[in-house]
């Protein structure tokens, strides 16, 4: 059974930096590509950003492309998200999804986890 499991989302103010991680069990890690989305209530969920198999990385939303930074750690099973300079627009639910490939944004994931909840304050 394939679990994908956010955690490091928390309650922080305006300037901060936060790293989520996303760790993954019954799936082969390595031929996945992942990404994070992001999502509020009543928007829809928008990609953030995607780091394929060849860790070729697709910045997905133009207003966090300089601020965060997506990696993956195949031994490890793991993906981060490194986010400095947080903002009180990034407050949204933050998914982390496995695919086949990063082009096709949510469409192409199969696999997503239950999300990690990230509030930036003034």
């Amino acid at each position: 059974q394939v679990q994908v499991v956010e955690s490091g989302g928390a309650l922080v103010q305006a300037g901060a930096s936060l790293r989520l991680s996303c760790t993954t069990s019954g799936l082969r890690f390595s031929d996945y590509a992942m990404a994070w989305f992001r999502q509020t209530p009543g928007k829809e969920r928008e990609g953030v950003s995607c780091i394929s198999r060849g860790h070729t990385i697709w910045h997905l939303l133009d207003s966090v492309k300089h601020r965060f930074t997506i990696s993956r750690d195949n031994t490890k099973n793991t993906l981060y998200l490194q986010m400095d300079s947080l903002e009180p627009g990034d407050t949204a639910m933050y998914y982390c999804a496995a695919g086949d490939h990063c082009s096709g944004g949510g469409l192409s994931m199969k696999h997503w986890g239950k999300g990690t909840q990230v509030t930036v304050s003034k």
